[in-house]
């Protein structure tokens, strides 16, 4: 090839798949995640690394690895002598300030979302919502609507990323408020409301209204806390 040749381009380098661990120490994480969530795990019972790397054929480090991402999840605590534990159910009280918490929080970060948000965090809500549209609700086992719990927290997180305020953002990430209040047991609703809900408070935010937005939030907020209450009055 001649000096002043451009040498041939090797085209766009493609992603490399996940290695193979990683895939494993994620596959173990959603099982765990599930049992607990389902209750397969009952709440407060000790979680045994051996016998659960057992059920699952794999060895014991995917299992503490998985351990250690539930407990910042919420869904497990460790204590020293005794290991892990699943956690206990949130009561009527612990609910009630969960949602003290979050409306605390999440209506100023839906106005400061509509104040601050650039256009890449415009669409993401917009693409969130579009998904959580097409996902069935809470009711059934928790394999069920994994999804719509999935992106029923991204959304919250990514209203609080756009917000601009990282420790606001970090806190509300930290409540961890879909899980806990996903392992309470399920009530069927035919038209369960979340997705009209979030849709007011991104038409609010790419509306550019901080205080629609404040609003539309602080609205979906008390409506999920008066759901979650009658799932105490029901039981």
């Amino acid at each position: 090839m001649p000096a002043d040749e451009p040498p041939v381009s090797a085209g766009p380098a493609r992603s490399a798949p996940p290695p193979a661990r990683q895939v494993l120490s994620d596959s173990v994480y959603e099982d765990i995640k599930t049992m607990v969530m389902d209750h397969e795990i009952a709440p407060g019972a000790r979680v045994s690394i051996e016998a659960l790397a057992r059920a699952l054929d794999v060895s014991p480090t995917p299992v503490r690895e998985a351990l250690a991402r539930l407990e910042a999840d919420g869904l497990v605590v460790k204590r020293s002598l005794s290991g892990y534990r699943a956690t206990e159910l949130l009561t009527r009280q612990g609910v009630e300030e969960l949602f003290e918490m979050r409306l605390l929080l999440e209506p100023r970060a839906a106005a400061l979302a509509a104040l601050h948000a650039d256009e890449s965090q415009l669409d993401a809500l917009e693409e969130i919502q579009e998904a959580m549209q097409s996902q069935p609700g809470p009711a059934g086992p928790y394999a069920a609507y994994r999804e719509f719990a999935v992106l029923d927290q991204r959304f919250h997180d990514a209203v609080a990323q756009a917000a601009h305020r990282p420790l606001l953002a970090d806190a509300v990430e930290r409540l961890h408020a879909h899980l806990h209040i996903f392992r309470l047991s399920s009530l069927p609703q035919a038209d369960d409301p979340t997705a009209a809900e979030h849709d007011r408070v991104v038409r609010a935010i790419l509306r550019r209204s901080a205080d629609r937005a404040a609003e539309a939030m602080a609205d979906h907020l008390n409506h999920s806390l008066r759901r979650q209450l009658d799932r105490f009055t029901q039981q």
